[in-house]
């Protein structure tokens, strides 16, 4: 059995295009992302087991980030 996609989603940031990808095959699921800049790919897998915890951590980031001083 081959990678099945069942869902998938392109973010693009600038000059860099990023791909979610959630997939399946015989050991379960799991989110594929794949940052694409100039044609050089990089890629984590997150297995589905850990989705909400990395949901959380960037949330964090997120509310961070907006809520952060502007540098003097």
């Amino acid at each position: 059995m081959l990678d099945d996609v069942l869902k998938s989603e392109k973010v693009v940031v600038e000059r860099k295009q990023f791909f979610f990808d959630l997939k399946e095959n015989e050991r379960g699921r799991f989110l594929r992302i794949t940052e694409d800049v100039g044609g050089r790919r990089d890629m984590i897998v997150v297995p589905a087991t850990g989705l909400e915890d990395f949901a959380v951590a960037l949330d964090a980031i997120i509310e961070f980030v907006e809520n952060e001083q502007p540098s003097a």
